[in-house]
C-alpha cells in the first residue's frame, strides 16, 4: 500500500476508466487541478452514510481529510490576510478568517461549486440540506488537493477558487461586528451580569448544532443557533443586541 494510501487510510478506488475520466474532468472543472491521484479527492467526496466497511472494521469517509483540509485552509487564508492587511492586529485578522473559514460561509460556497451534484450519499439530498455537509466536503477537498498537488497548488485552489469569487473583503469588513464583544461592553456600562449558556445541541458527534443562551441578571434576552458553539452563541449575543437596541436589524 502507498504511503499516500496509509495516510489518508483509503484502499479500494474501485472505478471504471469511464468513470475515472468523468471524475477527473469533475475535479478539474471545481478545483482548476489535473489530479494525479484519484483516491483523496475520491474520499473527499464520500458521506459517512455511503461510506463502506474496510477489512480493519472501520468506515473510509471524507472525515479525515476533513481534519486536514480544515487546517490547511485556516493557514493559508491566515497567510493571504497576514500579507494583505500588513497593520492590522491579531484580533482584526482572526475575526476575518473566522468570517471566512466558518462553517455556514463553506457551506454555501460547497453547494455554488457543485459538490452536492458530486458528494456520493444515502438518503434524499434535502435530508442534509441543513448540515453543514457541503463545507465539510469542501474542506475535504482541499485536503485532497494538498495530499495530491502540495501547498503551493492546494493555496492556488484556495485563493482562485475560494477566496477571490466569494469574499468581498472590503464588504465583509464593513459587516463584521462581534456581538459578544458589543454586548460585553453594555453590560460593563450598565453593570449588569452577562451569562452564556448553551441550552441544547442535536445531531451527531461530526454535525453538531448548538442552540445557545444570552442571560443578563439571569433573564434570557436572545438565542441563537450554529454549528459551534462560538458560532451560536454569536447568533444569540446579536439577538440580544437587536432587542435591547444596542444594534438595529
Amino acid at each position: 500500500m502507498s504511503i499516500l494510501r496509509q495516510i489518508i487510510g483509503f484502499s479500494r478506488l474501485y472505478l471504471s476508466p469511464a468513470k475515472k475520466r468523468s471524475l477527473r474532468r469533475s475535479i478539474h472543472n471545481l478545483t482548476g487541478v489535473i489530479p494525479y491521484n484519484l483516491a483523496p479527492y475520491r474520499m473527499a467526496l464520500i458521506h459517512s452514510s455511503a461510506a463502506v466497511t474496510n477489512v480493519a472494521g472501520e468506515k473510509d469517509t471524507y472525515e479525515r481529510l476533513e481534519f486536514l483540509g480544515d487546517a490547511i485552509l485556516g493557514s493559508i487564508t491566515a497567510n493571504f490576510l497576514f500579507k494583505k492587511y500588513p497593520f492590522k492586529d491579531e484580533g482584526f485578522l482572526t475575526e476575518i478568517r473566522s468570517r471566512i473559514v466558518n462553517r455556514e460561509s463553506l457551506n454555501q460556497i460547497g453547494r455554488k461549486i457543485g459538490l452536492d451534484q458530486l458528494i456520493s450519499f444515502n438518503g434524499k439530498s434535502t435530508s442534509f440540506s441543513h448540515k453543514s455537509i457541503y463545507g465539510d466536503a469542501l474542506e475535504a477537498m482541499v485536503g485532497a488537493v494538498y495530499l495530491d498537488k502540495g501547498y503551493e497548488e492546494c493555496q492556488h485552489f484556495v485563493l482562485k477558487r475560494i477566496l477571490y469569487p466569494h469574499f468581498n473583503l472590503e464588504e465583509l469588513i464593513q459587516n463584521t461586528r462581534n456581538f459578544k464583544s458589543l454586548l460585553l461592553e453594555w453590560c460593563q456600562k450598565y453593570n449588569r451580569k452577562l451569562v452564556f449558556n448553551i441550552a441544547s445541541e442535536s445531531g451527531d458527534k461530526f454535525h453538531k448544532e448548538f442552540t445557545a443562551e444570552v442571560l443578563i441578571n439571569d433573564e434570557v434576552v436572545g438565542t441563537g443557533k450554529g454549528f459551534s458553539k462560538k458560532k451560536a452563541e454569536q447568533a444569540a449575543a446579536e439577538n440580544a443586541c437587536t432587542a435591547l437596541k444596542i444594534v438595529s436589524n
